[in-house]
């Protein structure tokens, strides 16, 4: 009975994680100026994707590129097609959460397959008017993700790197 009660709470807390409440990207009553923020996508095949996305700017929790993409496609089986997200942020000093991880179309897919994640804060002030994408990189020896500004291509803050393998346990998923 003991084991069938911490895996009946466990399904529950799973469940109630996806029950987010997402913030606006720009506090309430801002009137400063503002930048863009895009995320960025590599896609390797109908059903595997490299989402690198921001998750909470100043720690408030936003809506991401990959929680979008997995909401536009539940139900469609081995095939996902991305969506990728541009919000505006102030343009002063913020402090950003930024990811890298792998999405398959399936979640079955992710359970048998290796998924990889690096996350991490970085901060920075970004400048009014221009844009920014959170960028980055995936595999088994190396993955970082980061944030540059568009036009000269430029890290802004810090890359969040990992060395070695950022492959996720089963359990992790």
């Amino acid at each position: 009975m003991k084991k069938i009660t911490v895996i009946f709470c466990s399904l529950c807390l799973w469940l109630m994680g996806g029950c987010a409440t997402y913030q606006p990207s720009i506090p309430k009553n801002y009137t400063g100026q503002r930048a863009i923020l895009h995320d960025s996508v590599k896609i390797y095949s109908p059903n595997k994707a490299d989402f690198f996305h921001v998750s909470h700017i100043d720690g408030r929790t936003v809506v991401n590129s990959r929680i979008q993409t997995r909401t536009a496609n539940q139900g469609r089986g081995m095939i996902m097609d991305p969506v990728v997200l541009q919000r505006e942020i102030p343009a002063q000093p913020i402090k950003l959460t930024i990811v890298g991880r792998t999405e398959y179309a399936a979640p079955i897919l992710a359970l048998t397959r290796t998924v990889y994640e690096v996350k991490g804060d970085v901060e920075f002030t970004p400048e009014p008017n221009k844009a920014y994408t959170v960028r980055g990189t995936l595999g088994d020896s190396y993955s970082a993700v980061w944030v540059e500004e568009d036009i000269s291509k430029v890290v802004v803050g810090k890359k969040v790197e990992v060395k070695g393998s950022a492959a996720l346990g089963f359990w992790e998923k």
